[in-house]
């Protein structure tokens, strides 16, 4: 048999995990090549080189033109890449996850199908927000309301902390210089953050859709997660970015975030706090290699019902299923 053509795909366990990978890179009016193992970006100014596999997500803005062999190698580094329109604002599309298991998937699903379950998610989100205190024993009305709280005496603070004029969150979706400089750089910032925990979200191979305390947007879960960092990351960011009143602030926004992202930590925090949410206690609390090794597991089961899971890749018209060897789990 012929040789598969082309560069043989790195196995999983040779890439960069989710957590230790760059945040994100924006590009546009620009043309997006490979070259080795490494993608190019040139427009006027010269050639950038960009490490893909250790790329998070790569942003392709307006008057982007990528090659079959960019794209090629950037699925397989198994990077992000998401289409998105001017100033970064609106999202189109994104590439595969970095894994191969639905493990961290199906928990995702499970928790959020059950009412208690889909609570304890959200409880735990909030203890996030609100470290040292009790919310075990809050309804969701009562946590919505702390919320709104702590986020209204947030902007209070950061406006006199920076001197920024605060009249609240005004913004149109169709015009981003239609608004104050706090709130496009409000806008900016949240977008280039929503765009990284929507990489992590995805190239951790859970669902963006799947939200425990924001819901029927196809980008809930991100919203959630997003929402752990808006009082310590997004408003402190935003505001001093204000009182800078830089010119281009789409431009200073995401200059900003990627820099703030520079060492790494938010890329390590925002997977293990997903971990977390979505793991049960003994599960998060393994190691990262028996983790990693999980998640890339390149293995195809077939539910049997009340039999479980059953090995997949083989005939069962001789009604085996069922059998010790066959089955891999039970419900």
């Amino acid at each position: 048999m012929a040789d598969i053509p082309g560069v043989r795909p790195p196995d999983l366990p040779e890439l960069v995990r989710a957590r230790d990978r760059l945040s994100f890179i924006y590009v546009e009016h620009c043309v997006v090549n490979r070259e080795s193992n490494a993608i190019t970006s040139t427009d006027s100014r010269g050639t950038v080189h960009i490490p893909a596999a250790a790329l998070g997500v790569l942003l392709l803005g307006p008057g982007a033109t990528v090659t079959h062999a960019a794209m090629s190698l950037l699925a397989e580094s198994r990077s992000t890449c998401v289409w998105v329109g001017e100033q970064g604002v609106r999202y189109y599309c994104h590439g595969e996850s970095l894994a191969r298991s639905t493990a961290l998937l199906e928990a995702q699903a499970r928790l959020v199908s059950s009412k208690r379950s889909r609570m304890k998610v959200a409880r735990a989100m909030y203890a996030m927000r609100f470290p040292g205190e009790d919310t075990s024993g809050l309804t969701m009305q009562q946590l919505l309301g702390k919320e709104g709280t702590r986020v209204r005496r947030a902007y209070a603070r950061e406006a006199k902390r920076t001197g920024v004029k605060w009249q609240g969150r005004t913004y149109k979706v169709t015009d981003f210089e239609d608004a104050d400089a706090i709130n496009r750089a409000l806008s900016a910032v949240s977008t280039s953050i929503y765009g990284v925990v929507h990489a992590v979200i995805v190239s951790l191979g859970c669902s963006p859709g799947l939200g425990f305390v924001h819901t029927s947007n196809e980008r809930s879960f991100v919203f959630d997660i997003a929402d752990l960092y808006r009082t310590e990351i997004t408003l402190p960011l935003a505001f001093d970015l204000a009182a800078e009143e830089h010119p281009d602030m789409g431009t200073a926004g995401r200059k900003a975030v990627r820099e703030l992202m520079r060492s790494g930590h938010f890329m390590q925090r925002c997977v293990s706090d997903i971990r977390a949410l979505l793991l049960p206690v003994a599960e998060a609390d393994a190691g990262d290699v028996e983790f990693a090794d999980a998640l890339q597991t390149d293995v195809t089961h077939l539910w049997a019902g009340s039999h479980g899971l059953v090995a997949g890749g083989r005939n069962y018209a001789d009604g085996a299923v069922g059998s010790s060897a066959d089955a891999i789990a039970e419900e």
